[in-house]
């Protein structure tokens, strides 16, 4: 009996040991909304209450009207192969060579009025080649639209209709977004049918790049949603619980064409400086750090006796560059510009494109597993034929030209025509289309004046003669 009673009264103290546990572990207040999550030995306090609970209606309602379709048509050129022209000369010119052909299309996608007086953004890859744009608002009324400027880099575009008083979303800072924050993707996914379709998701992921394959210069830094997104939403909002842009839906990756759980957007930061630049000074006034590399691994972070695999590793600097000014070298690691954390080289691309030439920067970086900080000056890289830059060198389709001994040299080659030519640094031009040069606003002059092409001539670096040349248009 003795015995029952003590096994009873053990188990009565066991289990208000536990029940003592539970409540340590997790605790409600009088309502049941406020909880308190055991986290190691220290308490974080998650508020339940009602109005944490997303409600999307006010940010769906408001922004929806200033979300617009767009729809485009126009000629394109388009390259095909003739397996019959080599046999039969009246189906091609036999030179067994890709041809060319123009081709009406017809497509569609979003936009996002962002100012009362008629300025849209959408995307560069939805109005390309454009010849006729309409936008149609919300209310179905239809208008004729003009380009204002594209810019393929950032995949950014910025179209005006003439109207007044229209509905327009505000930006708001995409750096200020967080992991598993609640956001609304407005568009036209999949046609006209399905206009102003709203839904909703969470940032899954910021900083975000995918694969270039056709080569060209992308600027990529993507905010991740599982928001529903599909052909048509190109160019339509994003927008968070207060109904501000905070980025413009932009691409999918999927094995089908259509949503699979994934969408990007472009950030609104990113956005809004693209379109400022339009607005203010008619292009992109884009700079460039000068550096060609890519995101640490935690191999070399381990090879450079670094904490953590964090930030941009250095693999070469260019002669002449932002970079290369500021004392940057190889195997240096970038890991904060202008006092933002950079982790990834997709951070350090859309911190860059940011900034206007002219502008300096603080810049902290790893050499030698010491941190040291310096001050970069950007100049820009893609300013017209014949820009003088801060430390006297002349632009050139993309490349930086200056004055020595026996013509005048390539200090840095940049991105371009001159770049896509083959051009390399430390080249010495001594002719331009048969013409000789000695300073750089010869060879600028030489090919104002030319119709077509510019073909060059000079010296590598090594004294070996050699020659390019590319089309102006």
């Amino acid at each position: 009996m003795k015995k029952n009673i003590i096994t009873v009264l053990a188990a009565v103290l066991l289990s208000g040991l536990t029940a003592f546990g539970v409540a340590r572990t997790v605790k409600s207040d009088t309502t049941g909304r406020t909880v308190t999550y055991a986290d190691g030995t220290a308490y974080r306090t998650v508020n339940l209450s009602e109005t944490d609970y997303p409600d999307f209606t006010f940010a769906a309602e408001t922004a929806v009207d200033a979300v617009v379709y767009v729809q485009v048509s126009g000629t394109q050129k388009v390259q095909y192969f003739n397996p019959f022209a080599d046999f039969f000369p009246f189906f091609g010119d036999g030179s067994g060579q890709p041809q060319t052909r123009e081709k009406e299309f017809r497509g569609s996608g979003s936009g996002v009025i962002i100012r009362q007086d008629g300025y849209i953004v959408t995307n560069n890859h939805v109005v390309a080649d454009a010849s006729d744009i309409q936008v149609m608002l919300n209310n179905n009324k239809t208008f004729p639209a003009k380009l204002i400027g594209a810019d393929a880099a950032t995949d950014v575009a910025l179209i005006k209709i003439e109207a007044e008083g229209l509905p327009c979303l505000p930006f708001a800072d995409s750096d200020g977004l967080r992991l598993g924050e609640w956001v609304l993707a407005i568009g036209s996914p999949l046609g006209r049918e399905l206009q102003s379709t709203i839904t909703a998701g969470i940032v899954s992921a910021k900083g975000r790049s995918m694969p270039n394959q056709d080569g060209e210069f992308r600027i990529e830094s993507f905010i991740q949603t599982d928001a529903a997104v599909n052909p048509g939403n190109s160019g339509g909002a994003l927008v968070n619980k207060s109904g501000a842009l905070v980025g413009i839906n932009t691409a999918i990756v999927s094995t089908t064409g259509s949503y699979s759980g994934y969408s990007f957007a472009v950030p609104s930061n990113i956005v809004k400086k693209v379109v400022d630049d339009f607005i203010d000074f008619g292009s992109v006034q884009r700079v460039m750090l000068g550096i060609t590399g890519g995101t640490l691994t935690a191999e070399l972070a381990k090879e450079l006796k670094l904490s953590e695999p964090a930030g941009v590793y250095i693999s070469e600097v260019r002669k002449g560059s932002s970079a290369d000014k500021a004392g940057l070298k190889e195997k240096d690691v970038i890991v904060s510009l202008d006092s933002t954390n950079i982790r990834t080289m997709a951070d350090l691309q859309a911190k860059v494109n940011s900034f206007h030439p002219g502008d300096k920067v603080a810049v902290k970086y790893y050499r030698n597993s010491t941190l040291e900080s310096a001050e970069v000056t950007f100049f820009s890289q893609t300013s017209e034929n014949g820009t003088v830059q801060e430390d006297g060198t002349i632009v050139f389709y993309g490349a930086t030209l200056k004055a020595v001994e026996g013509g005048v040299e390539i200090v840095s080659v940049g991105t371009g025509k001159m770049q896509e030519a083959g051009a390399q640094e430390g080249f010495v031009i001594r002719y331009v289309n048969d013409q000789k040069v000695s300073k750089p606003e010869e060879v600028v002059s030489i090919a104002k004046k030319t119709k077509r092409a510019i073909f060059i001539e000079g010296v590598l670096p090594n004294g070996r003669p050699s020659y390019f040349g590319f089309g102006k248009e």
